[in-house]
């Protein structure tokens, strides 16, 4: 089966930055340029140099400083769902990653992924809450406070270095690969120092060793994403479990920021696909499925909204999607709207 091998030079940083190794010291230097630049900026804010803004609400940032995917939208789909569960009524902004508007616009279940980004419809058909798009945070939590007054906190998914919104409580998230070599960019994968300041911290992985826990700092809290079952691409009425495509010629394929979690899930459940790595917010314009000898293709949901919505891909019968489910210490959720019922309004 064919397969979409990272560029070279993508998969040579993506090692060098889990370790300490030749190329990584090499490029030492230029993370203390990054970082001094890094720190400059959040200092121009801190002295209000640069201009920030609260909004009238409780504001949480779900973000994270390894560059790439974590596992921000779940983590941000099950957050919406505890907090409505404590009786509140949240309202989620986003940047809508290859968003065509720069003004805020209101995500609908049935928006083009085109428009307003493949997380943020995601995000707008699991949790049914009210989701807003814009290049300025500020302007997505202003636009969506207008369009709904119901909406009593508001939860930016991504957005840690977007300091022109001030935030009430920060959570700070990371995967198995910790912190990496520990380094900024370009010699490392952080975008900030692992000793900068958060609320929560979170580790999507398996498992929590010593040896991740030093490397991300804190006490995090582990979550782990669950999916048993898979269902046919539009049709979600029609679904099998994972372990029941087990002996069947599967191809797992993922356009999400580490591909790797998802195929270790499925490896989890009992099967053995071909995998199919492709770059994170992936079009599938280039046809990656033809020629594809498979009974069965299992993608993310984040790929299907975009699947779904194009004509070619979107009735051939390979294709299921894998739904997965945050799963998380109920205390994470307690404390997050005990922080929550102690703000104060702007």
């Amino acid at each position: 089966m064919p397969a979409a091998p990272p560029s070279s030079l993508e998969a040579t940083l993506a090692r060098a930055w889990l370790r300490r190794g030749a190329l990584a010291c090499a490029l030492w230097p230029l993370s203390l340029l990054f970082g001094a630049l890094a720190a400059l900026r959040r200092a121009l804010f801190r002295f209000d140099l640069l201009k920030s803004e609260r909004l009238p609400v409780p504001v949480i940032v779900v973000g994270n400083i390894f560059i790439g995917g974590t596992g921000k939208t779940p983590l941000t789909i099950w957050l919406a769902a505890s907090l409505r569960a404590a009786g509140y009524h949240p309202g989620i902004i986003s940047r809508g990653h290859g968003s065509a508007a720069a003004a805020p616009r209101l995500v609908t279940p049935d928006a083009s992924a085109a428009e307003v980004g493949d997380e943020p419809l995601l995000i707008a058909r699991r949790t049914g809450c009210p989701v807003m798009v814009a290049r300025a945070r500020v302007e997505a939590g202003r636009a969506l406070l207008a369009a709904d007054p119901r909406v009593d906190v508001l939860i930016a998914d991504d957005g840690l270095q977007h300091y022109a919104l001030r935030r009430d409580i920060e959570i700070m998230l990371f995967d198995g690969r910790g912190a990496g070599n520990g380094w900024l960019l370009p010699a490392g994968p952080l975008r900030e120092p692992v000793a900068r300041r958060r609320d929560f911290t979170v580790v999507n992985a398996a498992g929590l060793t010593p040896a991740l826990c030093a490397s991300v700092g804190g006490a995090p809290f582990q979550m782990r994403l669950a999916g048993a079952f898979a269902e046919r691409l539009g049709e979600p009425a029609q679904r099998v479990a994972l372990a029941s495509l087990a002996g069947r010629r599967v191809l797992a394929a993922a356009g999400i920021g580490n591909p790797g979690r998802f195929f270790a899930m499925l490896r989890e459940a009992g099967l053995a696909p071909a995998e199919l790595p492709l770059p994170d917010h992936h079009d599938f314009l280039d046809r990656p499925f033809d020629g594809v000898d498979a009974d069965v293709i299992l993608i993310t949901e984040k790929d299907a909204v975009k699947c779904g919505q194009i004509e070619y891909l979107k009735h051939d019968p390979r294709l299921w999607v894998v739904p997965v489910t945050a799963q998380l210490d109920a205390a994470l959720a307690e404390q997050i709207v005990e922080k929550c019922r102690g703000c104060s309004p702007a």
